[in-house]
């Protein structure tokens, strides 16, 4: 259930890896990384720090889920509620 996805799994730099997570994220978005993320550790001050900066909080999956409704996935990756 992931709409950003960083890309950290192909090896790219840190740099590529922040830009990438900071120009995607949107309010309630998840951000996939991999434990095997060979720039990852070194990404994530920087994307913390920028999303931080901006307004964001980070909060665990489970306040992100919507378990006590009907939902969907859309095309983009997002949990929707389901209308009606």
């Amino acid at each position: 259930m992931w709409d950003v996805d960083s890309l950290d799994w192909k090896g790219i730099s840190a740099a590529e890896i922040t830009k990438r997570v900071t120009g995607k994220v949107q309010n309630g978005s998840i951000v996939l990384f991999h434990n095997a993320g060979e720039h990852t550790p070194e990404a994530l001050p920087d994307i913390l720090d920028h999303l931080l900066g901006a307004g964001y909080e980070v909060v665990p999956i489970s306040q992100l889920l919507l378990t006590s409704c009907e939902t969907y996935i859309d095309h983009t990756g997002r949990q929707c509620v389901k209308k009606g």
